[in-house]
């Protein structure tokens, strides 16, 4: 396993060392059952992993689930295997559904009521009295910012979060918000999690509640010491490696035709396969991305593990960026 620093503390200092993949657990409790959960989380600490990032709204979308599933199972495995300790733990709140009504008009929100209330319930699920990274999960426009700063920055001051990150946030409004906490004496956020991978989206492409990395935010994190982008939902669900998926809609486009081509060519040249290579281009770029991935089976999981130690050659790099 390979690490690096994950973002900045409100005092300067560098955050944690975390392992180079993140595991996103959001299918545990719903469509991963206990033993599969158990064995996947049991295999990534014994192959080095550290960092687990999961929600306090997994899978509230699928028949008879609430939202509680995905951290409750989590908490049941640090309980059970006494792991606590052992890794950096990062869950997110503002996206739970809060009462009747269609999703996401009836998401929790970031007002400070709401991110209080939403922390204390991720809490009581994980077991713990604190976690490593908390963010905020989804856009709250009908919250003044400066409100939704405060109120994490507070959680911040008061331990019961090491960093703050954001998800799902245009440019300007993460750095209005990092501004913000500056001029208000606050902890801001150093980790920024959006959806990011290979393939490029169609111009105009749009993902409902999530945004996608912009060239605009990879140059503002180049800029930007002590932030970290991390990106969700980096493979696609498996559509780089299992052919019978389809790429969903937003990467179906003329140009995607070359990014394939040359993504499996460069497969072929190393013995990895497609998704592999992916994660490689990710973590080895001029600005390296921490990958949140997921893995339903112990199987997926070995397959992204090792990707870490895959180094592209320049050539390899070059010819999968011109694409």
């Amino acid at each position: 396993m390979r690490f690096r620093t994950l973002g900045s503390r409100a005092d300067g200092t560098p955050g944690p060392l975390v392992s180079a993949l993140c595991l996103g657990v959001l299918p545990f409790g719903t469509k991963v059952d206990r033993a599969g959960s158990f064995a996947v989380l049991d295999r990534f600490v014994e192959r080095g992993g550290t960092f687990v990032d999961t929600a306090n709204c997994y899978s509230f979308w699928i028949d008879g689930a609430t939202g509680s599933e995905s951290e409750l199972m989590l908490g049941s495995w640090l309980a059970d295997r006494d792991a606590r300790g052992e890794v950096v733990l990062s869950t997110k709140v503002g996206a739970r559904p809060a009462g009747p009504g269609e999703w996401p008009a009836n998401a929790e929100g970031l007002s400070a009521q709401a991110i209080r209330a939403g922390v204390e319930g991720s809490l009581t699920r994980l077991g713990t009295d604190r976690v490593d990274l908390l963010y905020g999960h989804i856009e709250d426009r009908s919250v003044p910012l400066e409100e939704t700063v405060d109120a994490f920055g507070a959680l911040a001051r008061d331990g019961v979060t090491d960093l703050l990150g954001i998800s799902n946030q245009l440019t300007w409004r993460l750095e209005r918000s990092r501004a913000t906490a500056r001029a208000r004496g606050v902890a801001g956020y150093t980790c920024v999690q959006q959806r990011y991978t290979y393939l490029r989206p169609a111009a105009g492409a749009r993902f409902p509640t999530q945004e996608h990395v912009t060239p605009e935010l990879l140059d503002y994190a180049r800029t930007e010491p002590g932030l970290t982008l991390l990106a969700y939902t980096p493979l696609l669900s498996g559509a780089y490696t299992d052919r019978a998926k389809p790429i969903p809609p937003q990467y179906d486009h003329p140009g995607a035709a070359a990014q394939l081509a040359a993504l499996r060519q460069v497969a072929a040249e190393t013995g990895a396969t497609a998704g592999q290579v992916v994660l490689a281009w990710l973590l080895g770029g001029e600005h390296p991305v921490l990958p949140v991935i997921g893995a339903t089976t112990v199987a997926q999981l070995d397959e992204s593990l090792d990707a870490v130690d895959l180094d592209l050659t320049p050539d390899q790099r070059r010819h999968l960026d011109e694409a």
